[in-house]
């Protein structure tokens, strides 16, 4: 059996905590958790389900300036992040920390590229991969080895995309879902497409 190592896009899962659990939850001197309390959830439902042989999570650091400067708009219609969310990230870093979970920053980089790099690290090995993240452009990542999952419902039911899974929901291989999105454009980018193409037509 390969080793199979889990990498969590810790940003993505944050953001879909937060906005999947009650901002109810409050530390006693008033901090939000409700995000927290989410991520370590969907973590620990994961770590339960997959067992994995390592965990890695990584998270975004800074504005990728070169993505900035190929294409001005990009991500420029996404509002700021809010300070209820902001204040976690602390937390939930030192909490993975204390459980020896390694925490990966890069400046300038996104989450998405530290999972795009480690599991081609990780293919040239022959390891499995698991990618967790709600980031659809995790599927050209996809092959026999990695696999994507991503949470489908709350934050504890998740799908897992595997070569088959990408080509039954798209219609494209995953080794095709870059020209897929190139062509009908990506509006959580904020990335436009060809005009006039569609889901149908750029499969």
């Amino acid at each position: 059996m390969p080793k199979k190592i889990a990498v969590i896009d810790g940003n993505s899962l944050m953001h879909r905590a937060y906005h999947a659990v009650p901002p109810t939850m409050n530390a006693p001197d008033g901090t939000p958790t409700n995000a927290v309390f989410g991520f370590l959830s969907m973590f620990l439902k994961f770590y339960e389900d997959a067992r994995p042989d390592a965990v890695i999570c990584a998270f975004d650091a800074g504005r990728p300036e070169f993505r900035m400067k190929a294409l001005e708009q990009y991500k420029a219609q996404r509002p700021p992040m809010d300070d209820a969310l902001r204040v976690q990230f602390p937390v939930i870093e030192s909490l993975l920390e204390a459980m020896n979970v390694p925490v990966v920053k890069v400046k300038g980089w996104e989450g998405d590229d530290i999972l795009g790099t480690i599991s081609a690290r990780d293919e040239a090995l022959g390891y499995e991969t698991l990618l967790v993240t709600g980031d659809k452009d995790a599927y050209q990542l996809v092959t026999d080895l990695t696999h994507v999952v991503t949470t489908k419902r709350g934050i504890t039911d998740v799908t897992i995309y595997g070569p088959a899974e990408v080509e039954e929901r798209y219609g494209v291989t995953p080794a095709q879902f870059v020209d897929f999105l190139g062509l009908k454009g990506d509006s959580s980018d904020n990335i436009p497409g060809v005009p006039g193409i569609g889901d149908k037509s750029a499969a």
